[in-house]
């Protein structure tokens, strides 16, 4: 290196550190764990404008707050109606399907980023509390409704995502 230009040890230098970097982005197990939060932060951009923003969910402004503190009477009031093929059919589909499906990635995703520290229980309770901030901040932003058995139905899909994500690990051990 004392033969070389003070720029062209810079170059080295810098060439070096470029190296170590890529090395370390590129390390298969660090890169699966950016890969897993990347797609973590996409999921709840997502679950978050679907919430909030989405004009084809009804997520528009009301003029007072709607709400439901009573369990099941909303699961109730559209389980009659989730088989027919109109469009009160499609929104009990939507209301009673959809709170379910919209939490099982969060529920696959926490025993995953957690690398398997984070069990049932605390996945059932941290889905319940992403689920209440959810609906809190839509009773006090007027945005949606703040409904009781959306946070049954959000904690029954991260239950059902912790299930899928125990089996699949299960499976994936039986062939290691």
């Amino acid at each position: 290196l004392h033969l070389l230009s003070r720029r062209q040890r810079q170059m080295c230098i810098r060439d070096r550190a470029y190296y170590i970097v890529w090395r370390e982005i590129m390390n298969k197990q660090k890169f699966h764990n950016v890969m897993k939060w990347i797609i973590f932060v996409i999921y709840m951009c997502l679950l978050i404008y679907v919430v909030f923003f989405a004009e084809s969910m009804g997520r528009t402004s009301q003029t007072r707050h709607i709400y439901n503190l009573e369990p099941f009477k909303e699961i109730k009031r559209f389980w009659k109606y989730i088989l027919d093929n109109d469009s009160l059919g499609r929104i009990a589909r939507l209301n009673i399907i959809g709170n379910v499906v919209a939490f099982i990635p969060f529920g696959i995703f926490l025993p995953v980023l957690s690398h398997r520290r984070i069990k049932l229980i605390a996945t059932t309770l941290y889905s319940f509390s992403l689920s209440l901030a959810i609906e809190l901040t839509q009773l006090i932003t007027m945005v949606g409704s703040c409904d009781v058995d959306d946070l049954i139905l959000n904690c029954l899909g991260g239950l059902t995502g912790y299930i899928i994500y125990a089996v699949w690990y299960k499976i994936i051990r039986r062939e290691d």
